[in-house]
């Protein structure tokens, strides 16, 4: 694995740090109605990206569900066209037809964005087996949460990825509750990692508040992919600070709950570090935390100013058919 050294760690707390503040921003926008819909944030989750941004190569890919702002941000999409997508504008990464749960940027390798639960399984091992078809050297990261684990497609997907030895990872990002329900009473089988044993596939439990632990085991799996031995089955065992999605009431869980996992918040864990080795004074950490502030803004202000996409671009984006017979090209 890439060593992890004092410009990991300062990456490390810089990129967090902005995808956290850029969600809050987004969480803002949203109770000012500026963001419609859906929208499901990522905060206390940031060290399953951070740890696999720094074990991933070139040709490596990513799949995801809902919850899926900062993996593009972190894959080197804009962050200004991010914003600007969940604000419905013509600047954003899909002209603002994809909205909050449909981020996607294949030039970037970040393949959504899906918000059928669980539906992003299959299509994950699919993009593996491309790279294995077509013999390219990738693999394909594929992430779902503990309620999507559930679906049938699933265990379809592992048996085939298995069967096919297809160079891709499967993440379970576990935080505990799905849309409000705890793992524990939905399954019987709470150490989720163990659903990959049916299939003989390697698969473990992570910590996946700690971005050193999450690399170690992504990069282990990476390669073991990339090497032609097949997939792994991973469960990130991690927590979200905020609710499902913003209208979630999170009845199901107390404040005490919560505030004991921000003891153990991944920014924070990775800030101590650099404190401890005096990777950088006090100054610098606190003009890195002003530089977000300004970049966050430059992207809002980017997003509100941006024009929302023309009525025609409805007619432009989809199917068409050349000798259609019954409705004219508007």
């Amino acid at each position: 694995m890439k060593k992890i050294t004092k410009q990991t760690y300062i990456k490390w707390y810089k990129d967090m740090l902005f995808w956290r503040k850029f969600e809050d921003k987004l969480a803002a926008l949203y109770i000012q109605q500026k963001i419609r819909g859906f929208l499901h944030l990522y905060n206390g989750q940031e060290a399953v990206l951070a740890g696999a941004l720094h074990v991933m190569k070139e040709n490596d890919k990513m799949i995801t569900a809902y919850r899926n702002h900062v993996q593009p941000i972190g894959l080197g999409v804009d962050p200004k066209r991010i914003m600007a997508e969940l604000l419905g504008k013509n600047t954003g990464t899909s002209h603002g037809l994809g909205g909050s749960m449909h981020i996607f940027s294949p030039e970037h390798n970040f393949y959504g964005g899906h918000g059928i639960v669980g539906g992003q399984i299959p299509l994950g091992a699919g993009l593996a087996f491309a790279d294995k078809y077509f013999e390219r050297d990738g693999v394909t990261l594929t992430y779902f949460g503990d309620g999507a684990a559930r679906q049938g497609s699933l265990h379809e997907t592992l048996n085939m990825a298995m069967t096919w030895k297809l160079p891709v990872v499967f993440i379970i990002e576990n935080n505990g509750y799905a849309m409000g329900t705890s793992v524990k009473r939905t399954t019987n089988v709470e150490e989720m990692w163990k659903l990959g044993l049916a299939y003989e596939m390697p698969c473990g439990p992570v910590d996946g508040m700690n971005p050193v632990k999450v690399a170690e085991a992504m990069g282990e799996a990476i390669e073991r992919a990339r090497r032609g031995d097949g997939p792994t089955l991973l469960e990130m065992k991690t927590y979200r600070y905020r609710g499902h999605s913003m209208s979630d009431a999170q009845k199901y869980r107390t404040k005490e709950e919560v505030n004991e996992y921000r003891k153990i918040d991944p920014i924070t864990q990775v800030l101590e570090i650099i404190k401890t080795k005096k990777y950088a004074t006090e100054k610098e950490i606190k003009t890195w935390g002003d530089e977000v502030k300004t970049h966050i803004l430059a992207c809002q202000k980017f997003a509100e100013e941006s024009p929302f996409p023309d009525k025609q671009l409805m007619y432009d984006v989809v199917y068409e058919q050349e000798d259609y017979p019954f409705l004219k090209h508007k």
